[in-house]
């Protein structure tokens, strides 16, 4: 108000201010865009209220008669909401689940999905993931679970809750496992066009090294005037490993090939102890304690699995991490440039391309220099970072600006060519030690 007093009303108002000033404040394209994202994410939450509100007034009319028509009521409902929003039975039943599950077992995500702090992507994730778990773990882990979906793209958010939801299940993993065990099998599902599908319900670890050692052949027959796709060729060399047995018929590069898998165990797991192997001296489960261990690409492991793998069976990296600090105590020594340990622990700290939102594992990435070698950027832990062919062309072809978050632990900061910043965190820190001499001058 005073500074309307203090204007002069004889004052000739200046077009080119005001338009300057709407300028200034008119959205650019990408808001424009995130504008309509965050409104179908307040619709999307509204959709789930009503349709709730539908299921349970027929439900309410129905108990008049007796509760014999639910189920009837129920199919009525689903067939009604298929009819009115032109989708099938089975997605309208969809639907009815998740309007059931965010109303009354996750309202908090709800009220996030209706002020646009999630994606109904990231609601859809949440649910997935928390339903089948057990009641007390997803007392513990829902309100993690709805921060990560507020803070992290869908991908990372799909690995962060997984972590979080296994590390919260560690201690009855190795009882789970060993049931799950019992239900491996292999089928043959028929396709069109006389292919078929041949599934495999294995451990994770081996499926993950058999998929690792088939892309790795895939790779080294592709370096000639091999025509196929990446795909392709890892199909062939499926079925011919299979069929045949051996590998002759291969080129002599690809005939040696074998898997490797990094798996990162708390150090502790591998020790006996007075309460026998992998126990503590109170008799405690040392992976409960320290945390379980962890298959780069597949999650948690039973810590009796880890202790055979890092037994010394050649094809395994052994990653060693103290159960305090998480600090890196042996890496190997079977990889190379530049040099062979750096290299494991940038891919170790990032496990997956330090792209925003992007789910490549770390071991199919290319190591990048952030700030580039030619312009005289160090090869150091906190000038690397693995990228995957497609974002590391992006970041230097694509008009992105790149840079390493000074004291983060490895985060990267992307500038996209509209300006806009986006964090990208590693999955894993790496501790950084201070001397004693510092912690004494260093504030508080």
């Amino acid at each position: 108000m005073a500074a309307e007093q203090e204007r002069d009303p004889d004052a000739v108002p200046d077009p080119g201010a005001e338009w300057l000033a709407d300028v200034l404040h008119a959205p650019d394209d990408v808001s424009l865009v995130t504008e309509v994202a965050d409104m179908m994410s307040v619709f999307a939450a509204q959709r789930l209220v009503r349709i709730h509100a539908m299921r349970r007034n027929a439900l309410d009319e129905a108990r008049m008669y007796g509760g014999a028509v639910a189920a009837v009521v129920e199919r009525s409902v689903r067939l009604e909401l298929a009819a009115a929003l032109r989708v099938t039975e089975n997605a309208a039943a969809g639907l009815v689940a998740m309007a059931e599950s965010l109303v009354h077992r996750y309202p908090a995500a709800l009220e996030s999905l209706g002020r646009a702090r999630m994606t109904e992507r990231h609601a859809e994730i949440l649910v997935d993931a928390l339903d089948p778990i057990e009641p007390e773990v997803r007392a513990r882990v829902t309100d993690r679970a709805i921060a990560l979906a507020e803070e992290l793209a869908i991908g990372a958010f799909r690995r962060a809750l997984r972590a979080l939801i296994d590390v919260e299940r560690s201690a009855t993993l190795a009882e789970r496992h060993e049931r799950a065990l019992g239900q491996r099998r292999v089928v043959v599902e028929p396709a069109d066009d006389g292919m078929a599908w041949i599934h495999a319900l294995l451990p994770a670890v081996e499926a993950r090294a058999i998929h690792g050692r088939l892309t790795a052949i895939a790779k080294a027959l592709g370096d000639g005037d091999d025509d196929r796709t990446l795909d392709q060729r890892r199909a062939d060399v499926f079925g011919d490993l299979l069929v045949d047995g051996e590998t002759t018929a291969l080129a002599p590069e690809a005939r040696g090939i074998r898997a490797t898998v990094a798996v990162t165990v708390p150090v502790m797991s591998l020790l006996d102890h007075a309460g026998g192997p992998g126990r503590s001296a109170g008799g405690v489960d040392a992976s409960t304690a320290c945390g379980p261990a962890v298959v780069e690409g597949v999650g948690p492991i039973p810590a009796a699995r880890a202790r055979e793998l890092c037994g010394g069976a050649d094809g395994w990296m052994r990653i060693l991490t103290h159960p305090e600090t998480g600090v890196v105590l042996s890496v190997g020594r079977d990889q190379y440039r530049p040099p062979p340990p750096l290299r494991r622990l940038v891919r170790w700290r990032a496990d997956r391309c330090m792209a925003p939102g992007c789910g490549i594992p770390a071991a199919r990435c290319e190591i990048d220099h952030t700030f580039a070698w030619e312009h005289g950027g160090e090869t150091s832990l906190d000038n690397l970072a693995p990228l995957c062919k497609g974002h590391h062309t992006i970041k230097h072809h694509g008009g992105w600006r790149v840079s390493q978050i000074a004291g983060s632990g490895g985060a990267l900061e992307w500038t996209s060519p509209s300006g806009r910043r986006y964090r990208v965190e590693p999955e894993r820190r790496v501790p950084v030690f201070r001397s004693s001499d510092d912690l004494v001058s260093a504030p508080f």
